[in-house]
């Protein structure tokens, strides 16, 4: 028998209320779908639809109504960092009876992040400040957010935004859904609550600066104990989050108060001044914006404005900048005159680890007439294992995009790069690589991530 999900990765094709296309499933449970879709005008927007069975759609006693009221209350806030809410209905595919609401299309979000590596402190406060100034908004506008988590904090253009399609205003009661990890130990019984909110971003906090997300456990859960390795103020502000008695939690003006512009700077990496004090413009204009690997040492992997950074060394005159597809076949293959670099941890130096560097990257052949065709940007993040002598002996996508045409060329082509190996105690090792392909209708620029040793 199929499951939900099986039937509504059919629904490819399909359009929802006579006027968006279903263009490609992005993802869901059995719960809910995502797919791309367009909003008709002057240009075409793209957007997401995301569907709701209707019969799935109880809250304690509230119906459907209650569902789109809260859509509706949700769509008319306004906020530089929430996913902005277009339209919500009722519609039906086939035999199934559903609710949907159209939002803004996020390009990636945070939890893509956490199973690659750990954000730097600079990173989690460029990530910490948006997120903490949108739930200060919502909970003085008396909304709740009651789902944050690292998959909830997204990248739309050159801003993180925090997701909005399941909003509630304080004191509402909640729909039966599967209890998450990041909840507060509270809300099984109570509900959420802004409080709540507070709890889910110390164990976000956590898991961006560990890659130790929370498990969820049977039972009424104590006291979380916070990493002595996450520095200050970040420690502090977690520690704060995660009282167990949510009258002793502080709030977003309290974790606002704890960022100063000047915590950026005594936690920059070294080498980055000039990455940092364009953050702090950044962060003054309420912007999150990418840094590239080539000027700066902060690029969260693609990700927040368009995406958020990982953390890099600037690379010296004479290297290789990420590449940009300047061929009329949309091909370009370049050879690093000197090695893409790392900063290395002492850890590293301790254990003998010396990093190693693209030798060779491929753009993806992609036809002139189909890169006319992208509207915006957008990525495809391929991972690679490198074997001892520079070649890639696997390669596998990690997130795919919005398009399998752009995917499956970003893949042929990152089966074809070279590597210089890491160096092990002297003696050359395997790696593995995150290779982030970026797409617009302009250029391809692709941005790569070594990721092991």
């Amino acid at each position: 028998m199929s499951t939900p999900t099986e039937l509504w990765k059919k629904w490819e094709g399909r359009v929802v209320d006579g006027k968006f296309p279903l263009r490609q499933w992005l993802g869901g449970s059995d719960h809910s779908a995502v797919f791309l879709t367009d909003r008709a005008g002057r240009k075409p927007q793209k957007a997401v639809v995301k569907l709701i069975p209707a019969g799935n759609v109880r809250l304690e006693n509230l119906d459907e109504a209650a569902q789109l009221s809260r859509w509706a209350g949700a769509a008319r806030l306004s906020r530089p960092h929430l996913i902005r809410l277009f339209e919500y209905g009722r519609c039906q595919i086939g035999d199934t009876r559903l609710l949907y609401v159209v939002m803004e299309y996020a390009e990636e979000n945070l939890a893509e992040i956490v199973p690659l590596r750990p954000l730097a402190p600079v990173e989690a406060a460029e990530m910490l400040r948006p997120t903490a100034e949108a739930l200060a908004s919502l909970h003085q506008a008396g909304f709740i957010h009651g789902h944050i988590k690292p998959s909830n904090i997204m990248a739309v253009d050159n801003q993180l935004k925090i997701s909005a399609d399941a909003l509630r205003k304080t004191g509402e009661g909640r729909e039966t859904v599967t209890p998450s990890a990041y909840d507060a130990p509270e809300v099984a019984t109570a509900g959420p609550s802004a409080a709540a909110d507070i709890w889910s971003l110390g164990l976000t906090l956590i898991a961006v600066l560990t890659q130790i997300e929370p498990k969820l456990k049977p039972g009424e859960r104590g006291p979380v104990a916070v990493p002595e390795t996450i520095p200050q103020p970040f420690r502090e502000i977690a520690q704060q989050c995660l009282q167990v008695d949510p009258l002793k939690r502080c709030t977003p003006s309290n974790i606002l108060g704890r960022l100063p512009p000047q915590a950026l700077q005594t936690q920059a990496p070294a080498g980055g001044a000039k990455a940092i004090k364009a953050a702090t413009q950044k962060e003054r204009s309420k912007r999150w914006i990418f840094v590239p690997m080539a000027v700066a040492a902060l690029f969260f992997l693609g990700w927040i404005g368009s995406r958020f950074m990982v953390h890099q060394s600037p690379i010296p005159a004479g290297e290789t900048r990420p590449a940009d597809s300047q061929s009329a076949s949309g091909v370009s293959v370049a050879k690093s005159a000197a090695p893409f670099s790392e900063k290395e941890s002492p850890a590293q130096k301790k254990s003998g680890v010396a990093r190693g560097s693209v030798l060779q990257q491929v753009l993806p052949d992609v036809s002139r007439s189909a890169q006319n065709t992208i509207t915006g940007r957008f990525k495809v993040s391929v991972q690679v294992e490198v074997d001892a002598a520079g070649n890639v002996s696997q390669a596998k996508l990690v997130s795919s995009g919005p398009s399998a045409y752009f995917a499956n060329h970003a893949l042929a082509a990152a089966r074809l790069w070279k590597f210089n190996p890491p160096q092990v105690d002297g003696q050359a090792a395997a790696s593995e690589w995150t290779l982030r392909f970026q797409f617009s209708r302009a250029n391809i620029q692709v941005f790569p991530t070594e990721i092991k040793p």
